[in-house]
């Protein structure tokens, strides 16, 4: 079982250039049918809603009311994406189809200024999604708490909720009987104080755990902007008593818990290299799971 994890930086390259490449990285990133995918970094209206304000979340249970989404029809496999961050005009709120259209001018410009974000989980065809799930990573009251918890400086509270962060978590039915907690994450990202994203990923691994039931497997994968030298979450998580697999080399990981899998791979960056540059501005990393 073939677990790959990507932070797509909305179809981006680096060094950024006017011109977006999210449908080839999609590809890209599915041409050698893995079984999992975890996105982060996925604009709204990939998930293939381009209409008004309300739509948070698209499972495999609503997709009729949809049209195939870009991540469906670039990649063959299911898809399941929630909304983290919903699309913006200023101050106001506004539809997936206008933020689009203004990004298109310039992606390296304008980025996700105008397009929101979200996550998405791609799952090959055949596999059954039982259920479906959202937490958000970093809920006022929870900052709040934290915050008094950590000491944390006035500059700090504000930039934490400065944009909603999501845990996505699946569950799945394997092909060999046994079920699997998918939960795929994008933390916040603040340099200056690396206890923001470690607290984060501590709610989301307790998340996802709480789901899991005896015998289950469990898969912790995303952007989770921190390192492993740098996480005290990340050292409880691979240790005995969570019982996670390796980390990671840098900031994107893939946790496995409840079957033996390989250590993470990162791809290196001539495997992602288009045109002279680099699709985002993260390698994918992966794990084989047994």
């Amino acid at each position: 079982m073939l677990v790959r994890s990507w932070n797509l930086f909305h179809g981006n390259t680096k060094p950024p250039q006017r011109q977006a490449f999210l449908e080839e990285m999609i590809r890209l990133a599915t041409a050698d049918a893995p079984d999992v995918v975890c996105l982060q970094e996925v604009p709204v209206w990939a998930l293939g809603h381009l209409g008004g304000l309300g739509e948070t979340s698209i499972a495999p249970r609503r997709r009729a009311t949809f049209r195939q989404s870009l991540l469906e029809r670039s990649s063959g496999m299911q898809a399941v994406g929630d909304v983290a961050a919903r699309p913006m005009l200023g101050p106001l709120p506004s539809a997936a189809r206008l933020g689009k259209a203004i990004t298109d001018l310039n992606h390296g410009l304008f980025r996700s200024a105008f397009t929101g974000q979200a996550n998405a989980v791609l799952v090959a065809r055949g596999t059954r999604i039982l259920e479906h799930r959202v937490q958000t990573l970093n809920p006022r009251r929870f900052r709040v708490e934290q915050a008094r918890r950590l000491g944390l400086d006035l500059l700090a509270r504000i930039s934490w909720g400065k944009e909603r962060r999501i845990v996505q978590a699946l569950r799945v039915a394997l092909p060999d009987g046994r079920s699997a907690w998918l939960g795929n994450l994008h933390a916040t990202s603040y340099p200056p104080d690396q206890r923001l994203p470690d607290a984060e990923l501590l709610r989301a691994a307790t998340f996802v755990d709480g789901l899991t039931r005896p015998g289950e497997l469990a898969v912790l994968a995303g952007d989770f902007n921190v390192s492993y030298l740098r996480s005290a979450t990340l050292h409880d998580l691979t240790g005995p008593e969570w019982g996670f697999s390796s980390a990671g080399p840098a900031i994107d990981h893939v946790l496995v818990r409840g079957a033996p899998s390989t250590s993470v791979h990162r791809w290196p960056d001539v495997r992602r290299e288009h045109g002279g540059r680099l699709l985002s501005d993260h390698s994918p990393v992966e794990v084989t799971i047994e």
